[in-house]
């Protein structure tokens, strides 16, 4: 598997994984493709960094992580939908760990709570538990 950094140019393909990454994680986001384009545009132009992980000249995952002092914040490692389960993913986070990041920052990385998938596989990156947020929804327009 090869990685190289994203480029603006790689935006669309980059919002059209973003856009599968929503759906499948359960996520309420509700951003259209090209809304999600403009969003990536705008993150990789300011704070924001993507790797794309190609195999055999297809791209199979792409991760999305932002750099701080102290930190390395994973917002985004996705695996396309017919390469998952062939450890594409645990060979990403190793080159984005090994090659890429600085081994003296703290990684953190969100998950969905209900994404018992991703939950597991993060475990078993060795993250751990730190941080769970709680939330009361507004009511809606019917006052349910």
């Amino acid at each position: 598997m090869t990685h190289r950094r994203a480029t603006a140019e790689d935006c669309p393909l980059l919002a059209k994984l973003n856009h599968q990454l929503i759906r499948d994680e359960g996520h309420r986001n509700r951003m259209t493709v090209p809304e999600l384009e403009g969003r990536m545009k705008d993150w990789l132009a300011k704070e924001y960094v993507a790797i794309v992980f190609e195999d055999a000249g297809e791209v199979v995952a792409y991760a999305l992580y932002r750099e701080q002092q102290e930190e390395i914040y994973l917002r985004q490692l996705f695996v396309v939908r017919r390469r998952r389960r062939q450890g594409i993913g645990r060979s990403a986070l190793h080159i984005l760990r090994s090659e890429i990041w600085p081994k003296t920052k703290r990684l953190s990385v969100d998950v969905l709570v209900q994404n018992e998938g991703a939950l597991a596989f993060w475990r078993a990156m060795g993250y751990r538990d730190y941080c769970l947020t709680l939330e009361i929804m507004p009511t809606d327009a019917t006052g349910a």
